[in-house]
């Protein structure tokens, strides 16, 4: 489990396709302190350590599958992808952000990214199939990132993004067009199957 509050901003430095596909992700966190088996979200995804080294500075490896990659952005990752990184809750550790399971739902695609005073406001397409989770102050994952939902019309929603995240995360660089990956609350999940139970 994780919060999406990001710690990291970690960068693919090798990819290696064979029946999986396999990265290699530089990182600034102390790898002696990253177990192998260990999970980490790499931008909402959530990955497990398989390898690690020192040199020529801290990196991890991880595999994923063709589900993964048909799934998420995971499939369009290369050498030199930024992601945002998040290490496994601990108990004890601050919730800052809400639950966050790693576990993708879809792919949402940027429609627009304006300045808003300091922040940028940020639209977003959902698929449909994921709209009807996603509601007005209620919290949505995206590439990692524990936000805010502002508005939501149809399929579209709108953050707004604060430059402190944008500095800490990649989404300094994120543009209209993009596409990035979406987890709903688990909490909205649960509702609307409530709802059709009850119906």
């Amino acid at each position: 489990m994780f919060t999406g509050i990001v710690t990291d901003i970690g960068e693919v430095v090798e990819r290696e396709d064979r029946g999986d596909t396999r990265l290699r992700i530089a990182t600034s966190y102390d790898v002696a302190g990253i177990d192998i088996g260990a999970s980490i979200s790499c931008s909402g995804v959530c990955l497990t350590v398989i390898a690690k080294g020192a040199a020529p500075r801290g990196w991890f490896d991880v595999e994923f599958s063709a589900e993964t990659a048909s799934k998420t952005t995971a499939g369009d990752w290369r050498p030199s992808t930024r992601l945002n990184l998040e290490r496994a809750l601990r108990v004890g550790d601050e919730l800052g952000g809400h639950i966050v399971s790693g576990h993708v739902d879809g792919v949402a695609e940027v429609l627009s990214a304006q300045p808003e005073g300091d922040s940028m406001r940020f639209r977003f397409r959902a698929p449909h199939r994921l709209a009807r989770f996603i509601a007005p102050k209620g919290s949505v994952a995206l590439d990692g990132t524990s936000l805010t939902v502002n508005e939501v019309e149809g399929d579209d929603f709108g953050v707004n993004i604060i430059p402190h995240t944008r500095q800490v995360t990649t989404w300094g660089q994120i543009r209209a067009g993009d596409r990035v990956n979406l987890e709903i609350d688990t909490l909205a999940r649960y509702v609307a199957r409530l709802a059709e139970a009850a119906a």
